[in-house]
């Protein structure tokens, strides 16, 4: 049924590949299927205006498609001289996706901010990079509480995001994008390690759906996300 022949609770082969970056504080290589995506963890002490002086820190992301990450080449957005609509969705999604598992104040008054540019894209680039996301994030606030930077790590859970649709009537996980281009419905689901919602982006792209198929949804979200969360955990080495 699937174009990839996979089941229809079965994730595209993910890997989570770390310290591909050697200057960035942390980095991670996320791989969905053939979706790629590159996120670098970077360190900046000081904070943004709005919170200077509050005794808190800030995560941060931005989120790029490289020219030829698609079937053609688009144009740098810098190129045009503004980010599309799209873009500063997505990034802000992913910012408030870790903000969600992180304790703000035990980061001090820093910034991280994650880059997250796709190098390849074939659907669920914005769930890719939130998962690889964390992982460059946990990497490098780990690192700056062993170099005495943090008294403590300010990264809580683990916070993971995944795709689902109904394709050709039933509902799959981890769409590609011959299927996200095709699906009757999709969503988002970010959730954290201990299951908590964190955000659920859900639509009706070519008909309404019921609660019964959201529920379904939501159940092949969760152990999607649980199966994420166990990639996650041996990319960092527990």
């Amino acid at each position: 049924m699937r174009p990839s022949d996979r089941t229809p609770s079965m994730l595209r082969q993910v890997t989570l590949e770390t310290g591909v970056n050697r200057y960035a504080e942390g980095s991670c290589l996320v791989s969905f299927g053939h979706t790629r995506v590159l996120v670098t963890a970077s360190l900046e002490e000081g904070v943004p205006p709005f919170l200077r002086g509050r005794g808190e820190g800030w995560v941060t992301a931005e989120y790029g498609m490289l020219p030829r990450a698609t079937h053609t080449r688009g144009r740098r957005e810098a190129a045009q001289g503004k980010q599309s609509g799209r873009t500063q969705e997505i990034q802000r999604l992913i910012g408030r996706s870790m903000r969600a598992v992180v304790d703000l104040r035990a980061l001090g008054e820093r910034q991280i901010t994650l880059d997250c540019d796709v190098i390849q894209a074939d659907g669920g680039t914005r769930t890719a990079a939130i998962t690889g996301g964390w992982v460059a994030l946990k990497l490098a606030t780990r690192g700056l509480v062993e170099e005495g930077v943090l008294k403590s790590d300010p990264v809580l859970d683990h916070v993971a995001a995944i795709s689902c649709g109904i394709y050709k009537g039933a509902p799959v996980l981890d769409l590609e994008y011959e299927e996200d281009s095709n699906a009757e419905a999709d969503a988002n689901f970010v959730l954290t390690g201990t299951g908590d919602i964190v955000e659920i982006q859900a639509t009706g792209e070519k008909r309404g759906f019921s609660r019964a198929e959201f529920e379904a949804l939501f159940g092949l979200a969760t152990d999607g996300i649980a199966e994420l969360v166990a990639l996650q955990k041996a990319a960092i080495g527990g």
